[in-house]
């Protein structure tokens, strides 16, 4: 049996990481966290015009129609270059919910970057898998915190006990604050006071829509697990001690290894789950197994690389800093490595 990608899959993967790696040079990526939004919208721009942000969007909402696979394999690579952009947001959230769920026109825009979403999903108690927003004729009431592109986005999918719905972000009744999180990128909490509500799918499409966003934070973990791993590697081979490569030092080697270990079991289990996810297999232990490896190993492989780069490695300005961030966002979206073991260990035991 063949687990590798397809021809075309390999150049959907090469055409996004000569975009994301031509555009995220050291120099531009410090320039970028200074902004306002801390996001590169020129980036985004060039992606959509490339066809990738509505790679996995139906033809019918100006997207290529391919599968979650596809999809991935895009947010993999700005994972890998853990590039400044809404990927997460509108590729693997809000896009799949609005162009599949009954209000099409809702999607429009997303493909093409004119329009930005998001999905509010995080509420105060913790829990995104049991939401307190509620609705009632049509009004929609809550909070939900951390709402990636919270800012820039100009609408939400909001996660209800009974369901999803879209919610305009300059509706009345919508109240958005910034909140600073350690990704250096602003996100929103916001406020729904019976802001009027388009219902875009009932409790499958909330299962579906957090299906999506645990496999596409594997996925990314795994592509900034091995761009930190590569440059490790780099620094450990061209640094010298003792006029000897850092790299021929057993410490070294062995922490180099376990990262490499931690790293391959990251991707193992992340294109698994993405896999069965496209393929529409039960895919619930799989993805919650590769959470646990994405934040559980992905905080190993980044302290790793740290530690092996020594002063380089709290450089803010180094490439390295901006791994460690993104990963330790992804370790925490949908609950860190102990809440995924015990959500697993629910299901097992039924």
């Amino acid at each position: 049996m063949d687990f590798s990608f397809t021809p075309d899959q390999n150049e959907l993967a090469a055409l996004t990481r000569r975009i994301v790696t031509d555009a995220c040079t050291p120099g531009h990526l410090v320039e970028v966290g200074r902004s306002e939004s801390g996001t590169d919208l020129d980036l985004w721009h060039t992606l959509a015009t490339a066809g990738l942000v509505g790679i996995g969007l139906p033809e019918s909402a100006g997207g290529g129609g391919l599968g979650w696979l596809e999809t991935a394999i895009v947010l993999a690579e700005i994972g890998r270059a853990s590039a400044p952009v809404p990927a997460l947001a509108v590729m693997a959230l809000a896009g799949p919910a609005l162009a599949n769920g009954g209000h099409p026109e809702l999607a429009a825009g997303l493909a093409d970057g004119s329009v930005i979403a998001t999905a509010a999903i995080h509420e105060p108690n913790g829990d995104p898998w049991s939401p307190l927003t509620t609705v009632v004729e049509g009004r929609l009431t809550g909070t939900k915190v951390c709402v990636i592109a919270g800012m820039m986005a100009s609408r939400f999918v909001v996660t209800a006990a009974d369901g999803l719905y879209a919610v305009e972000a300059d509706a009345p009744g919508v109240t958005i604050e910034r909140q600073d999180t350690t990704s250096g990128v602003p996100e929103a909490r916001i406020t729904f006071d019976g802001a009027p509500a388009a219902c875009v799918g009932g409790v499958t499409h909330t299962e579906a829509l957090l299906r999506r966003a645990l496999s596409a934070a594997c996925v990314m973990a795994h592509g900034a697990c091995e761009a930190a791993l590569a440059m490790t590697a780099k620094y450990a081979t061209t640094r010298h001690q003792f006029d000897k490569p850092i790299a021929s030092f057993q410490a070294v080697s062995q922490r180099a290894g376990d990262a490499y270990i931690d790293t391959e079991a990251i991707g193992l289990t992340a294109w698994q789950a993405a896999w069965r996810l496209s393929e529409g297999h039960d895919v619930d232990r799989q993805l919650l197994v590769a959470k646990f490896w994405a934040a559980e190993g992905g905080q190993r492989v980044v302290h790793a690389a740290h530690h092996i780069h020594g002063g380089f490695g709290v450089d803010r300005y180094y490439p390295l800093h901006r791994h460690f961030l993104a990963i330790k966002q992804l370790e925490l979206f949908l609950g860190s490595a102990t809440p995924s073991l015990a959500r697993l260990g629910r299901i097992l035991v039924g």
